[in-house]
C-alpha cells in the first residue's frame, strides 16, 4: 500500500509565498515522476509542475518564473515553492506520484491541500 500526503496549504495575500510538501510512504521500490496538479473552483484539474527521477522539470506557462518544483529522493518527498502568488492561483493542490510498488507500477494521488490567495 502506498500513501501520498500533502501539506503546506493555507491563506496567503497576493504577492506572498507558500511552500507545499508531499511525502510518499509504503512499499516503494522507486518513484518516477512526481507532480503537482491543481483544481481551481469550478474548473478541471490541471498540471502545475512535474519533476522526473532524473530531476527534469516542466511547468505550466501560468506559473513559470514564480513556482519551483524540487524533490528529495531520500525522503520520498516533492516540494512546490510558490512565490508571487496571485488570486488565480487559488485552488486545491494535489500531488501525484508514479510509483513502482508491488504488485505493479501505479499512479497515486494525495487528498489535496487548499491554497487561497486573497487580501
Amino acid at each position: 500500500q502506498v500513501q501520498v500526503v500533502e501539506s503546506g496549504g493555507g491563506l496567503v495575500q497576493p504577492g506572498g509565498s507558500l511552500r507545499l510538501s508531499c511525502a510518499a510512504s509504503g512499499i516503494i521500490f522507486n518513484i518516477y515522476t512526481m507532480a503537482w496538479y491543481r483544481q481551481p473552483p469550478g474548473k478541471p484539474r490541471e498540471l502545475v509542475a512535474a519533476i522526473t527521477d532524473g530531476a527534469g522539470t516542466n511547468y505550466a506557462d501560468s506559473v513559470k518564473g514564480r513556482f519551483t518544483i524540487s524533490r528529495d529522493n531520500a525522503r520520498r518527498t516533492v516540494y512546490l515553492q510558490m512565490n508571487s502568488l496571485k488570486p488565480e492561483d487559488t485552488a486545491v493542490y494535489y500531488c501525484n506520484a508514479d510509483v513502482l510498488t508491488t504488485p505493479r507500477r501505479d499512479n497515486y494521488w494525495g487528498q489535496g491541500t487548499r491554497v487561497t490567495v486573497s487580501s
